[in-house]
């Protein structure tokens, strides 16, 4: 009787249903056998993989049905108890999809024996306490042996100080956005630092300086690295184990360990791009309750953790492209969606152009209105920036100055390059080396308040005082030509046609004569940029050219670092290039005349945009510091080179940065993996191919899920090939953080795809438990064995039987 029954219900269904393309509806589905979820008989696991959660047992295809207020009648009104059981087999017309999901639905929700409340509050706290325990052990591995070693280590001497100076309020410039080292400062005002430290190189003894509090705070962030990854995992794959994964190969990670020991901008960064990619992730899930508070916050979230990742680096911008690729796919299928409105579409891009443009714009600019706010002592930055801004600042001698405001020959000057970190116009007495152009006196530019910065304006033709109070002022005007004597050497700017030290095809520029007596080459025609011939020089607002009256070239300042015997300031050259540049223009900063009246320089202080603008034109070049490795970055997914945190000999405290090489082999093997697999599934899908329920719902959480990871890794690690810069070891470790939880969701899946595909579910349950606790069990081993290079070492080097990394020193190029 009930075969009977099932079959007449087959056949209703069958006619109920419409027609549907070979290879693509219900009709076209393989029989399959299915593999349910453990403790939920009536879930298969392709449905949960898939989205489809214990909490609510209806098929989403109904959940569809439902929300249209249309439902077939074979689904509304077929027996509750039946379940249609298929065979595996080839392709063909197969009725029990459409019926079985969804009709087995019925007593899952209806039935008194579905899994009890009770049941589910369990299964609640057990997820809460598996979390608090990753947690815990992130916690724990972070801040064992926090207080090692004492003394400076690495960076710390750059961003302890720059700590310092938010503490002192006093003004540097750095290459990154502030808001990393305020937070570094305000952690270190707030654990009782009192910013004396001097910071002034690796080594140096903390003593009875508190250094704790900086040292925590990112160690705290640093910590918190794990669960975001782990509910990241979670969220987009559904899957406990995945998650778990994760969160092993990040904990016992020695490279992640390091980074978050010290007073570094890494772990701040790292916090803000995975507290983004989790929060974007949150609202994703939430996409089907658009505008309700829950979209809202992970929405505005999003937004906050971009302009915290932006204002620390400008890396940050790679999460941001991220965040903006999902964002713009999300809004392109809304667009798609012809249930909605035009009106909701627009809703829907204005509340993402609120939350992910204009509330992390506000937020980055607010952290420089702060920066700049609390920095109000003139400091070691003021010569990066321009003299107005220096103006504003108590100590330099331009805050509350009053100088003459057009320039006059006789003045004592300087003159500085309007680019950011070019420096003042600068000579000293040694001489160019033998083989560098001509052996004249050195003419460079230099970062900082120096009398070798003065130099004296004189006509071109006379060498007569223009001081002299019998001479009346006479102003220095456009189109003027002049002379340039430097005040200390009285030697005169000068240059010829002999080559540049550093940059080709560019002119020498040198200090030439005796007692300011020289030839014609010492000759320059001063041009104000975009005035007319006549005009009066002004000082700190005119911008300034001075072309070489013989070569016809334009002074300007190359930013190249000269070597050892340039005392490592920047070149200077004459290009016989006539563009107009930022290099090449020049203002009058210090004017001294005692002939000429002063006006205060109050009236001349830039707006808060003016400074905005300015601070993000500077110089992001970079150089090595001593007994360091630079790298490439094809060496940092391989493991290839790591850093010296601290010490070199036997007798040092020695800490080394590199990743734990299981983990970091794991997740270049997971790269590639996936990249094959992904190919073959993706391929396999879009020609139709018949997958099996489970296999399917597996194959939507690795492209989804797991292309979003692959995305994120790319947008990370791609771009450094494309830099000019110099490069360390530490940039690779954002991308780092997207390939652990590649591979955490790699290896699940792989290891689902072997259970099913087993016969015995006793057999492939074992498969899959032996499998992830294998790769949980050999990382916490690789970490037992390379964890002294994160905790530190003192004794024997890895060459030496008795050191603790004997035989550990898997390739030559790790230098521990």
């Amino acid at each position: 009787m009930l075969c009977a029954t099932s079959r007449l219900l087959a056949a209703r269904t069958a006619t109920a249903l419409p027609a549907q393309p070979r290879g693509r509806g219900p009709g076209a589905r393989c029989r399959r056998r299915e593999l349910h979820f453990p403790g939920h008989p009536e879930l298969p696991l392709g449905d949960f993989l898939a989205g489809r959660l214990p909490r609510s047992s209806v098929s989403a295809g109904r959940r569809a049905i439902l929300r249209r207020g249309r439902m077939p009648p074979a689904v509304r009104g077929g027996p509750a108890g039946v379940e249609l059981r298929p065979r595996r087999g080839r392709c063909g017309p197969q009725v029990t999809r459409a019926v079985g999901p969804d009709v087995a639905a019925e007593p899952t929700a209806r039935s008194p024996k579905r899994p009890a409340r009770g049941s589910r509050r369990f299964e609640a706290a057990g997820r809460w306490a598996l979390l608090a325990l990753v947690t815990l052990l992130a916690f724990a591995t972070r801040f064992h042996r926090l207080d090692e070693p004492p003394h400076i280590c690495w960076d710390e001497t750059h961003f302890g100080k720059m700590g310092s100076y938010y503490i002192n309020r006093t003004f540097f410039f750095d290459v990154h956005p502030p808001l990393g080292k305020m937070l570094i400062g305000l952690a270190g005002y707030l654990s009782g630092y009192d910013g004396t430290f001097l910071f002034q190189k690796p080594g140096d003894k903390y003593e009875h300086h508190n250094y704790m509090g900086m040292r925590g705070f990112c160690a705290f962030l640093g910590s918190l690295l794990v669960p975001f990854a782990y509910l990241t995992v979670l969220e987009l794959s559904k899957s406990l184990p995945a998650a778990l994964l994760t969160a092993a190969l990040l904990t016992f990670d020695t490279g992640c360990l390091t980074l978050s020991q010290y007073i570094l901008l890494d772990p701040i960064l790292m916090f803000f791009i995975m507290a983004a990619m989790l929060s974007m992730v949150k609202y994703n899930s939430c996409a089907d309750r658009p505008f309700s508070a829950p979209w809202w916050f992970w929405l505005s979230l999003t937004g906050i953790n971009l302009a915290g990742a932006l204002g620390v680096k400008f890396v940050g911008l790679f999460i941001i492209l991220q965040v903006g690729w999902n964002t713009i796919s999300d809004l392109w299928h809304l667009f798609g969606d012809l249930s909605l409105s035009v009106v909701t579409v627009g809703k829907h891009l204005t509340a993402r152009i609120l939350c992910l443009i204009v509330l992390p714009l506000t937020l980055y600019t607010a952290t420089y209105a702060v920066h700049f706010m609390v920095l109000n002592k003139s400091g070691p930055g003021d010569g990066f920036f321009s003299s107005a801004f220096q103006a504003r600042l108590s100590g330099n001698n331009l805050h509350n100055a009053s100088i003459p405001e057009h320039l006059a020959y006789g003045s004592v000057i300087t003159v500085k390059n309007v680019r950011m970190a070019m420096g003042y116009l600068h000579s000293h007495r040694h001489l160019y080396p033998e083989g560098i152009g001509a052996r004249q006196q050195q003419v460079t530019t230099y970062l900082h308040k120096d009398y070798n910065n003065l130099w004296i304006i004189k006509k071109h033709n006379t060498n007569a005082d223009p001081l002299d109070p019998s001479f009346p002022v006479e102003f220095v005007r456009h189109g003027d030509i002049i002379r340039l004597e430097h005040k200390e050497t009285s030697r005169n700017l000068h240059s010829h046609y002999h080559e540049a030290p550093l940059t080709r095809k560019h002119y020498q520029v040198t200090g030439y004569g005796i007692n300011g007596t020289g030839d014609s080459n010492d000759f320059w025609r001063i041009e104000v940029v975009n005035r007319k011939f006549g005009n009066r020089i002004k000082v700190l607002r005119s911008r300034i050219r001075l072309i070489h009256l013989v070569t016809g070239c334009v002074l300007g300042s190359s930013g190249k670092v000269l070597p050892k015997w340039g005392w490592e300031q920047l070149e200077v050259t004459c290009t016989p290039y006539l563009k107009e540049t930022l290099n090449s223009i020049w203002n009058v900063e210090d004017h001294i005349n005692p002939k000429l009246p002063n006006i205060s320089l109050d009236v001349l202080q830039p707006t808060f945009p003016e400074i905005l603008l300015e601070s993000h034109m500077g110089n992001n070049g970079l150089k090595p510091k001593d007994n360091e490795f630079t790298s490439k970055p094809w060496h940092w997914p391989i493991n290839y080179q790591g850093l010296r945190f601290s010490g070199i000999n036997d007798t040092d405290f020695r800490v080394y940065l590199l990743g734990n090489p299981v983990v970091w082999w794991l997740n270049l093997l997971s790269i590639a993996l996936y990249l094959l697999l992904g190919s073959i599934i993706a391929v396999a899908m879009q020609r139709g191919a018949c997958l099996p329920a489970e296999v399917e719902g597996l194959s939507q959480v690795l492209l989804q899920g797991g292309g979003q990871l692959l995305l994120g890794w790319m947008l990370h690690y791609f771009p450094f090939f494309l830099m000019g810069r110099i490069l360390y070891f530490h940039h690779y470790f954002p991308a780092m953080l997207f390939s652990s939880m590649l591979t955490g969701i790699l290896w699940d899946t792989l290891l689902r795809l072997c259970a099913w595909s087993l016969a015995s579910s006793s057999l492939a349950r074992g498969i899959y438990a032996v499998g992830l606790l294998s790769l949980l069990l050999g990382t916490a081993y690789s970490f037992y064995l390379f964890h002294p290079l994160a905790y530190g070492m003192v004794g024997p080097l890895a060459q030496d039987p008795r050191s603790p990394m004997a035989g550990l020193r898997w390739l030559e190029s790790w230098d521990f």
